[in-house]
């Protein structure tokens, strides 16, 4: 026989799926409400230099659907009791400040877990057990609102010392500033990542490079360039003809062509591929230069022949577009499981 709690267990877990999909079909209408995105892209897609795998603006955004399906009450109560924990100078515990971050949804939800933050950090500023790095969620809670101030306003705060101890929240918050064009502003965040000896990872190169390219500063643009690990994507490679270009390095800009059209006679290569508009851009900086510009045009032809030449812009090569719905579904699937056995609901029903 079906035991009573399992059926219990199964009417829950199916009223849980419903609650899910609705709050997931409302998280997908506001995000598109709110994003101001790339409209030129496929599904209005943000514009960034980060890939979903870095910043994990995704996996955030599902693990806040499960913390508001998950949590004891209701949100506005669960506010209430932190700020009550606040004004009575309770110690704040460290799954409390994650379960706020998560249900964060409105610019003065934050500034209630700002003050969380300051509370929480100088309670255990000299922890070392906890290997939890916040910087990065609150930063995720930012870019997922549009919020850059807050952001910067805290990543610089002196008494949050340590709190933003990691590379990726940096790198998470330049990319955003990026994104709206606020490129002193992350060059800013470039510096006090200096000034606070966080270390530099992969994509803090490949920010500082995009950075100082759009600020016109191509000789501190080529010096990071030479530290990108992989500039063979086609970001890099693209950027990178734009910088030589720009920069009067005419001898480097056709031999990385040339380079590239001999790599693309390969089948076991990865062939590089270039924007037209790029190319176009790049012909324009040598109208002057004769000799330069019948080697491009020649170099061209071949790079379209050999179907290296591509219709994107470079705006295009800095959207990216994250498909959920395979996400969102297994987080459905999280939920048919029984509470008692931690096996599928299903596949429990039908043993009994």
């Amino acid at each position: 026989m079906v035991r009573s709690e399992d059926r219990m267990a199964a009417a829950v877990a199916g009223g849980s799926n419903q609650i899910l999909r609705e709050t997931i079909k409302r998280s997908i209408l506001r995000s598109a409400a709110a994003a101001p995105g790339c409209w030129s892209c496929p599904h209005g897609a943000k514009r960034y230099l980060l890939t979903d795998n870095i910043i994990q603006l995704r996996g955030f955004q599902e693990k806040k659907i499960l913390m508001e399906c998950r949590i004891y009450c209701s949100k506005d109560l669960y506010f209430r009791n932190i700020k009550e924990k606040l004004k009575k100078n309770r110690m704040i515990l460290r799954d409390e400040l994650k379960a706020l971050l998560h249900l964060c949804q409105t610019p003065d939800d934050v500034e209630i877990a700002k003050n969380v933050i300051y509370r929480y950090h100088a309670e255990n500023r000299n922890v070392t057990f906890d290997e939890f790095k916040f910087g990065p969620l609150f930063m995720r809670l930012c870019y997922e609102l549009d919020l850059e101030v807050p952001a910067i306003e805290l990543i610089k705060d002196q008494t949050l010392h340590s709190f933003f101890s990691d590379g990726t929240s940096f790198n998470i918050l330049m990319d955003m500033l990026f994104k709206k064009g606020r490129y002193e502003s992350a060059l800013e965040v470039l510096g006090e990542m200096k000034k606070q000896h966080v270390k530099f990872i992969k994509n803090t190169y490949l920010l500082a490079f995009a950075i100082y390219y759009k600020l016109n500063d191509v000789v501190k643009a080529q010096s990071f360039y030479s530290l990108i690990r992989h500039s063979q994507s086609r970001l890099c490679s693209n950027l990178n003809i734009l910088v030589l270009a720009k920069s009067g390095a005419l001898k480097d800009l056709m031999q990385t062509l040339e380079d590239a059209l001999d790599m693309g006679a390969s089948k076991l290569v990865k062939r590089a591929e270039f924007s037209e508009q790029v190319l176009v851009t790049v012909r324009e900086e040598l109208e002057e230069n004769s000799v330069f510009c019948a080697r491009l045009e020649d170099i061209c032809a071949k790079l379209q022949a050999s179907g290296q030449v591509t219709k994107l812009t470079l705006d295009d090569m800095l959207c990216h577009v994250s498909y959920g719905k395979k996400h969102h579904m297994q987080i459905l699937k999280q939920a048919q499981v029984s509470r008692r056995t931690f096996r599928p609901l299903k596949a429990v029903l039908l043993a009994e």
